[in-house]
């Protein structure tokens, strides 16, 4: 890069970027191993060893089957090349005919030679002028006379005129640092511009309207019709090696300083990197996409899209080279060779079998343009999977996947190169040749630990394309591999989603892999998903059984009741319930109560299956009463006696608090069931509470009273009782129960208790007579002061009641008589209906309105005073009459 920068130092129009600049050319080996052009020998000329220095071919030109050769001794030589059936260039030197000769003269080396087929010539620079002469018999065309003092000249293509029937040359003059512009026409050329150089020019290039022109010391860019000019950068070369060529598109290739092949855009801008070439480059030639470098030994191939040499070739003593339309010309003083393009297909699987992936996708992207689209589109595809084996056996595998997905690569390529996996039976693959570079079974064989990356790949991609249109045309071989390349790894969280969900597998080939590791919890599961339930259940009860031995599943039991649970298959949910009732009924009872609201079982049916299983009865019971809302008495009542069967036959004292508290609550709260029925059952029973509950459910309050007093023993349970049963006659049944406590005279502080707690529930004059001779008033008192300030409290409360319900009365009575918007006229004759005086002051005869709504409200004030003494004041009502003023209030 510092001899470079140096070499451009001072040049500030061309700007260039060589940050990507190769600092090393291929290895030799690799260019050699890969072909970007075939070579064939195609003409050698025939003379004596004294002659060669006179006859040697200086240049060449090519029109479709002809070629035209100019040689030293000022003789233009005329070859016809022979093609096969194919179109392509025989090799051999028999398959090329020589046609006419011309001599030009007695000496003088032929410099350079152009064809012009619109109009026949041939152009010949001989002897500083330009000569025209016809394509087929090399005679002069008389009408044309010879250009004088001509260095260089170039045909100008792109400005070809087939209505006028003339071309465009560029030459430059021998005596004048000018160039000239010429229109070539069937008899007659003229100038029509000129652009003036600094220096001499020592070549040229044209491509449309810009020539770009090599000087002793620099480059420079022109404009033919405009011919404005602009200076590039300035070279070291001599004046044999400062070339430069057309690349087509507006860009040129000059030999730039420090051994770089500059790329330089008629605008004077760099769009590629430049080529590291050696320093002795003769010439060039252009072929897209490559640059061939001619030195003095060999031949270069270099890529425009990559800048790196890809091919070398043997040509000693190259002389020049000719770009064509089917390929490169070289030649040396006394042979012609073609190079001949390989098809890129051929050269893209060449890079690919040297590993060389990078350069094989840079060269597809590099000729897209020259194919249709679809033509492409295949192309890339195929190309993008081969570069994917590439990575993959690099063990490249997050790049391998991606390119295998984008090349739309059929999943059983890979599958196919797994040993031992026996999927890919009968398939045929397209890229054996390639899967061969290395053995997936040695590796298998050989280091575990490498196979094991491999199957982890695997399985990424699988699963990457399983919903892919590749992957679903062969959607059996993907899920089938896949259940193979888990077991293999042991990824049992993998396997069991796998088999869970629906899926492709292949029992014929799945159920054998999974028997032979004893996956047999997901040897049912993969029954399951594909609907052979009854061969998932026996497999996994076996694993319950202790039959089939799986240690990487846990809970199998609650699964199979999982399972039967959602099935919608009646016939197999009845087969395995007995088996699922015996391993457990708590659990086993789901299969009835777990189902769907619309997938019930007939309750007679369930009923009938449960007789057997007490504990799975009494939950299904449960289900239909709770869960169900069931109405029926059959259930309530069958489910209270299973809740006193059970609570007789508990032995834990938790299970028996619980079991006690659910008969409680179902009792108290439940109305379906026959109560005289039950108590018969329970009659016997030492179930006090419940018995007494049963006692209430018919009325006999007391009797469940004594029951709970004097044989459960449990006071509190009686007076929770009271509350419970009759929570809107607390005082009739507390008031009962004082009386049973005090006909005992053990309970005598039960019942001074019950009055404490309770004062508000008794009436105090009820108490007294109640109470036994032998009790103090001090005893008695705190209680019966409790009675009396409850029953004043309540007695003020009903009066404030009446009074607010009295005031909302009027209320109504004020909005009532507002609505109906009454008008009355009152005269002197006329007496207040309140205090019975005349009405004498005129001024009161007013909207009636007002005054009602005034006499109301005063009303309400006097009633809110006299009902609430304690809590209000007096409301004052201000109004526009006199204070003196009697106000008629009218009934409306």
């Amino acid at each position: 890069m510092d001899l470079v920068s140096s070499a451009f130092a001072g040049d500030l129009t061309l700007q260039l970027d060589f940050s990507f600049v190769p600092l090393q050319s291929q290895h030799p080996a690799l260019a050699m191993a890969f072909r970007a052009f075939t070579q064939v020998h195609v003409y050698e000329k025939q003379g004596v060893s004294k002659e060669k220095d006179k006859t040697s071919i200086q240049c060449l030109e090519c029109y479709d089957r002809n070629v035209y050769m100019g040689t030293k001794d000022a003789t233009v030589q005329h070859l016809i090349l022979s093609r096969s059936t194919n179109g392509v260039l025989n090799s051999g030197q028999t398959n090329t005919r020589e046609g006419r000769a011309r001599k030009l003269g007695s000496s003088g080396s032929v410099v350079k030679l152009r064809a012009v087929p619109l109009l026949n010539h041939l152009l010949v620079l001989w002897d500083r002028s330009v000569t025209a002469l016809n394509m087929f018999s090399l005679e002069p065309v008389p009408t044309l006379k010879k250009i004088q003092h001509v260095s260089l000249f170039e045909l100008c293509d792109s400005s070809l005129e087939t209505e006028r029937a003339c071309v465009q040359i560029v030459t430059s003059s021998s005596r004048r640092k000018v160039i000239q512009i010429h229109v070539v026409g069937v008899s007659r050329w003229e100038v029509v511009k000129e652009v003036s150089l600094l220096q001499e020019p020592v070549a040229l290039a044209l491509d449309g309207t810009s020539l770009c022109v090599a000087t002793a010391h620099r480059y420079v860019l022109c404009n033919i019709h405009t011919g404005s000019t602009e200076e590039l950068f300035s070279h070291n070369h001599r004046r044999q090696q400062a070339f430069v060529a057309s690349v087509g598109r507006g860009e040129f290739l000059l030999n730039g300083p420090e051994c770089l092949g500059v790329f330089v855009m008629k605008t004077g801008t760099c769009q590629r990197p430049p080529l590291q070439w050696p320093r002795e480059v003769l010439a060039v030639g252009v072929y897209f996409p490559y640059i061939l470098a001619l030195e003095p030994h060999v031949l270069s191939v270099y890529s425009m899209l990559d800048q790196l040499c890809k091919q070398t070739l043997n040509l000693s003593g190259g002389q020049g080279l000719l770009s064509t339309s089917d390929g490169v010309l070289a030649f040396t003083e006394r042979d012609v060779f073609s190079l001949k393009l390989v098809p890129f297909e051929e050269q893209i699987r060449e890079l690919l079998g040297h590993d060389r992936v990078e350069e094989a996708l840079v060269l597809l992207d590099g000729v897209q343009s020259y194919y249709p689209l679809d033509t492409y589109e295949e192309l890339q595809k195929a190309t993008t999977r081969l570069a994917g084996f590439v990575h993959f056996y690099q063990e490249d595998f997050a790049v391998a996947r991606d390119l295998f997905i984008k090349g739309e690569l059929d999943p059983r390529e890979i599958i196919h190169t797994y040993p031992h996996m026996g999927l890919s039976e009968g398939f045929q693959s397209q890229f054996d040749q390639v899967n061969h570079r290395r053995d997936l079974k040695v590796i298998w064989e050989g280091d575990r630990n490498t196979f094991h990356r491999y199957l982890a790949f695997l399985g990424d991609y699988l699963r990457a394309v399983r919903a892919t249109e590749q992957g679903l045309a062969c959607v059996k071989q993907v899920d089938g591999a896949l259940l193979w390349l888990y077991v293999q790894l042991q990824d049992h969280e993998s396997l069991q989603q796998l088999v869970d969900f629906p899926n492709e597998c292949s029992l014929d080939h799945c159920v054998s892999v999974l028997d032979q590791h004893n996956r047999f919890f997901a040897l049912g599961s993969l029954y399951k998903s594909h609907g052979i339930h009854t061969d998932a259940i026996e497999t996994w009860m076996k694993i319950v059984d202790g039959i089939y031995k799986d240690p990487t599943c846990s809970d199998v039991y609650g699964h199979i009741v999982k399972t039967l649970t959602q099935l919608k298959d009646r016939e197999t949910v009845w087969a395995f319930a007995d088996w699922t009732l015996q391993r457990n009924q708590k659990v086993g009872v789901q299969i009835f109560t777990k189902r769907p609201p619309d997938d019930q079982f007939e309750n007679c049916d369930v009923l009938a299956l449960l007789e057997k299983y007490p504990r799975a009865l009494l939950l299904y019971l449960e289900f239909l009463t709770c869960d169900l809302n069931s109405k029926e008495e059959r259930y309530h009542s069958r489910l209270i006696l299973a809740y006193v069967a059970e609570t007789l036959q508990e032995q834990l004292e938790t299970e028996l608090d619980v079991t006690r508290a659910k008969l409680q609550q179902l009792l108290w709260e439940s109305k379906c069931y026959d109560v005289s029925a039950v108590y018969d059952r329970m009659k016997s029973t030492s179930l006090h509470l419940e018995k007494a509950i049963l006692l209430g459910r018919t009325g006999d309050h007391p009797q469940a009273l004594q029951l709970l007093v004097h044989q459960e023993r449990d006071l509190q349970a009686a007076e929770a009782y009271c509350c419970r049963a009759a929570r809107d006659q607390d005082s009739h049944l507390l008031f009962t129960l004082l009386q049973i406590y005090l006909s005992s005279p053990d309970l005598t502080g039960a019942a001074l208790d019950l009055l404490k707690n309770h004062p508000q529930a008794f009436a105090a004059e009820k108490v007294i007579q109640l109470l036994p001779d032998s009790w103090s008033v001090q005893l008695a008192s705190h209680s019966l002061i409790g009675s009396l300030r409850t029953t004043f409290h309540q007695r003020q409360m009903l009066r404030v009641q009446k009074g607010l319900a009295q005031a909302e009365l009027l209320r109504h009575q004020v909005i009532w008589m507002q609505a109906s918007k009454t008008k009355f006229r009152v005269n002197r004759e006329q007496r207040c209906s309140v205090c019975q005086d005349n009405l004498t002051e005129p001024q009161f005869s007013r909207d009636p309105r007002e005054t009602w709504v005034t006499a109301i409200l005063n009303q309400i004030s006097r009633l809110l005073t006299v009902c609430l003494p304690n809590h209000f004041s007096r409301l004052y009502i201000v109004t526009e009459a006199e204070p003196s003023t009697n106000v008629n209030f009218l009934d409306p």
